[in-house]
């Protein structure tokens, strides 16, 4: 028989309302409070995040600012650039702390969602790293976010494992597995879930601040010192956000009682104006950092975000700006040389095919195409790269073995002589291309059914033989606006036709009527698609570009419950 607790209530529901009600002065919590997730939202994990929080969100504010400013002047025809004032930084013969031996070879990563079974097929992939993500490729639903921190707790203990019952199969990791980074949110995402001093905590530290407080003994009691924990740190536009990022490690350092510089970080080179503060956003990290990436895909769609007000800048298809096009040549180029000389990993981009098993060609042209791109990397000199999928690890895996032998990494390969000097021209220019009716089609209907997904809980979703996150759905969104804003003609078949609102919206029509087919009747009337559509062509249509497609998506997803809800 179910007892009772002295308010009244049955007893497991007011250990909840205990539970829920123990939280730190100023703190609030409006998600679902259930008995796992009670292991993660502990008084002393929260207090942890909100001391974060109360710290640092003016510097956040300050930063955001910052943002539109610059957004402003780029509006008004401004170019972004190297930052005269510091110069000195990016001639200073200065060098990051050395990297650890636990991550000196980095040479395949893989990435994905901290969903259970995808976190234990990562760690058993055979990538050197797994790069488990909150943010793109993650719909941050409460449910996802807290039941991620659940299982990346178990990883980190060594006890997570999965039933699957539909093939009576249990999942555990290997004896060896990859090293596990995490990926927080940037900083311009809320948590609507949980309130500091009556307003959304700022949903990076929510990440960082739940992983660090309850894994960062684990990490020292099962692997000793110098293993971390890792971060990947994403969607930064200027040192001053690698700064606070900075603080916010030296004060969890303190917090905890360990060395200063035992947290790493790899930052995502993924914004057009990063790009000229590399040397800078390392300088501010150098005690922390392990190295930059090229995360190219949000940097197709920060290049039309930075340059909405430049009708002389239209991209074409999106399928033709790969890393063959200058301006992504000079980025790559320009992080490698940068990385080597300040001692840490220059990292590759994703490669976001999958198998396709029912088609033996298509699959080995897919392939093709991740060997051709994996070996201009390593022959560039990256150290490593990314792989959306298990399947590609071992394709990858070959390519940089072969070129880089028993070396960890290629850091110490690079020689004065042979770096280029990359300009702001070189990193600017124009990309080459035509623009067609076909491109305007797939924006559109991978922008939808992405989004759709993301609407209801999944962050990653395979299309078309691609694993698209909200980076590739970003390209879609921002690409049609662009089109749609400047009337942009179109080649090929639609020669002479420019895209107006009326074409837009019968590409709209033609395009839902072809997911509904592909996807089938049941699922499509089920799923979220008409809502999708109406919020992407909004968006698509909108006077002003909205940063992220995000941002108005995630108060789709916010669920409030009352105090003391216990509902699984």
């Amino acid at each position: 028989m179910m007892g009772f607790g002295s308010n009244g209530y049955p007893a497991t529901i007011a250990k909840n309302m205990n539970a829920y009600n123990d939280v730190p002065q100023g703190v609030e919590i409006r998600g679902r409070y259930g008995e796992e997730f009670a292991r993660i939202l502990t008084k002393d994990a929260l207090q942890f995040v909100a001391d974060l929080q109360r710290e640092f969100r003016n510097h956040i504010k300050y930063a955001m600012e910052c943002r539109k400013e610059a957004k402003r002047r780029y509006n008004e025809g401004a170019l972004p650039g190297f930052d005269p004032a510091t110069r000195y930084i990016r001639e200073g013969e200065w060098t990051c702390a050395p990297v650890p031996q636990a991550v000196a070879d980095r040479r395949v990563e893989i990435t994905g969602p901290v969903e259970r079974k995808m976190i234990i097929n990562a760690l058993n992939s055979g990538a050197k790293v797994f790069m488990a993500d909150f943010e793109d490729a993650l719909s941050p639903s409460w449910e996802n976010l807290i039941s991620g921190h659940v299982n990346l707790k178990d990883a980190v203990d060594g006890t997570i494992s999965f039933h699957d019952k539909a093939r009576n199969r249990v999942y555990q990791p290997n004896d060896r597995t990859a090293k596990l980074f995490v990926r927080p949110r940037g900083w311009h995402l809320p948590e609507g879930h949980i309130l500091i001093d009556g307003e959304p905590a700022t949903g990076c530290l929510v990440d960082f601040g739940l992983y660090f407080y309850h894994n960062y003994a684990a990490f020292r009691r099962n692997q000793g010192e110098g293993f971390g924990p890792f971060f990947y740190l994403p969607k930064m536009e200027h040192s001053r956000e690698a700064k606070i990022w900075n603080s916010v490690f030296e004060r969890a350092e303190m917090m905890a009682g360990i060395e200063r510089g035992s947290i790493r970080a790899t930052v995502l080179i993924e914004t057009l104006p990063a790009v000229f503060q590399m040397d800078e956003i390392l300088y501010e990290l150098r005690d922390h950092s392990v190295g930059l990436n090229c995360g190219r895909w949000d940097y197709i769609f920060s290049y039309v975000k930075t340059f909405q007000g430049h009708p002389n800048r239209l991209l074409p298809d999106r399928v033709q700006v790969g890393m063959a096009q200058h301006f992504m040549k000079s980025y790559s180029d320009l992080l490698i040389r940068t990385c080597h000389r300040r001692g840490v990993h220059a990292m590759g981009g994703m490669a976001a095919q999958i198998p396709i098993r029912d088609d033996p060609a298509a699959n080995e042209a897919a392939l093709d195409l991740v060997r051709k791109d994996k070996l201009r990397e390593v022959r560039a000199g990256h150290d490593g790269t990314w792989a959306a999928h298990p399947g590609l690890i071992p394709a990858c895996m070959e390519l940089f073995n072969n070129n880089m032998g028993n070396a960890p990494n290629q850091i110490q390969t690079m020689k004065r002589e042979d770096a280029v000097n990359i300009t702001e021209e070189d990193l600017l220019q124009r990309p080459r291309g035509v623009r067609t009716l076909e491109g305007l089609r797939l924006n559109t209907r991978v922008g939808i059914q992405y989004l759709a997904a993301w609407l209801t809980g999944s962050g990653s979703v395979p299309l078309y033989n691609l694993m698209e996150d909200a980076a590739t759905a970003e390209i879609s969104r921002v690409q049609n606006w662009q089109w749609l804003k400047y009337e942009a003609e179109l080649d090929g078949d639609g020669l002479g036709v420019k895209v107006s609102r009326d074409l837009f919206g019968r590409i709209v029509e033609e395009e839902m009527a072809r997911i509904e087919r592909e996807v089938g009747k049941e699922k499509f009337r089920k799923g979220m698609y008409k809502e999708a559509c109406k919020m992407f062509t909004r968006q698509c249509k909108a006077a002003t570009l909205d940063d992220f497609l995000t941002l108005d998506a995630y108060n789709h997803i916010v669920r409030h419950h009352p105090k003391g809800s216990s509902r699984l």
